[in-house]
């Protein structure tokens, strides 16, 4: 089974680079892993190559949750992922995905800190070391739904 995430977001503004932090813990692993920063859009050729059986892409997302919450979002909740202020709404990376992976899951993280900066703050820090360790488990659907 071909498991790719793709991490969302900008590492410049801090809890935003949520996304590529998790890549960066997933690489070494059975998990294939693109870090898509604020572009996700072009990473569709890549995903479209790879055809994974399972795609998940992580961002942060307003869920008026605890900072560090992590959910599994359905599709019709993109509008709540940031990765919609890096450029194209993450709606149309979904339909352009359709059919590049058997199955595609969202998962976002609630942020504390969105200023300028790098770094995560420590509730999120700690939900990303939470997220690498359930995803190598192979744990993905103990993560709850909104």
């Amino acid at each position: 089974m071909t498991r790719l995430i793709i991490g969302v977001g900008n590492r410049l503004s801090r809890d935003d680079g949520l996304g590529p932090n998790i890549v960066e813990r997933l690489r070494g692993t059975d998990w294939e892993t693109i870090d898509a920063g604020t572009a996700p859009e072009n990473v569709t050729g890549k995903v479209r190559g790879i055809h994974p059986d399972l795609l998940v892409i992580v961002d942060a997302a307003r869920m008026g949750l605890s900072p560090g919450s992590i959910r599994r979002l359905p599709s019709d909740e993109t509008d709540r992922m940031l990765a919609s202020t890096h450029g194209l709404p993450l709606s149309f990376l979904i339909s352009q995905l359709a059919g590049a992976a058997d199955r595609i899951i969202l998962l976002g993280v609630e942020p504390q800190d969105l200023s300028l900066g790098e770094g995560l703050s420590p509730p999120v820090q700690a939900a990303v070391e939470s997220l690498a360790a359930t995803l190598k488990e192979g744990k993905l659907e103990e993560i709850p739904p909104l």
